[in-house]
């Protein structure tokens, strides 16, 4: 991970671009006032956002399981179902 103040990325943008692309490096742009960014590479981006997807999920599963465990279920029949749709 690297920290680059917002003077030096924008004289130096393609050399940071580019070794957040083939590098994979994570790069801090700093600013004033703390409204600092990030720059990564777009399949970076698309991983971190493939995991947040998969930690809701998994959440979700979790929750489940929890309500299994709790009997908090209900059982319905095939027939049950079917009733269900076309009534």
């Amino acid at each position: 991970m690297l920290a680059v103040n917002y003077s030096t990325i924008r004289s130096k943008l393609k050399e940071y671009c580019d070794q957040a692309t083939d590098r994979h490096e994570t790069v801090i742009v700093t600013r004033k006032n703390e409204k600092n960014v990030v720059l990564l590479s777009l399949e970076k981006y698309n991983e971190l956002v493939r995991a947040s997807h998969n930690a809701e999920y998994l959440d979700r599963i979790d929750k489940s399981l929890e309500q299994i465990q709790q009997g908090k279920i209900v059982v319905k029949s095939m027939e049950e179902l079917e009733g269900m749709a076309n009534g």
